[in-house]
């Protein structure tokens, strides 16, 4: 189980364009965790991450992302999920995630 984590800073619109693919559990969650703190702390913008090609996630990774979002809210930011797939969808949605998190697509 791996991840791969493709970040860039959108200036002109200011935000941090996030790319998930892979799986994100337990095994990957930490690799993520330090990814988004870093990002975090280098520029406090909305993050936008893609799940288009992810294609797993556990409470762990969802952990990661509700620790990461509650840094962003201090400064009045947003983390928004773009297109996840149905059953990663599910998931924000069983959760009630999908409430607190910007799911679109």
């Amino acid at each position: 189980m791996s991840i791969n984590i493709n970040s860039k800073l959108d200036s002109q619109n200011n935000f941090w364009d996030i790319a998930l693919e892979g799986e994100l559990d337990v095994s990957t969650a930490d690799k993520l965790k330090e990814h988004l703190h870093k990002l975090a702390e280098e520029e406090i913008v909305d993050m936008k991450i893609n799940l288009t090609n992810l294609d797993y996630i556990d409470s762990t990774g969802l952990g990661v992302m509700i620790g990461v979002l509650k840094k962003l809210k201090i400064e009045d930011k947003e983390i928004y999920i773009l297109n996840p797939k149905s059953n990663v969808r599910k998931i924000f949605t069983i959760t009630g995630l999908d409430k607190i998190f910007k799911v679109e697509g």
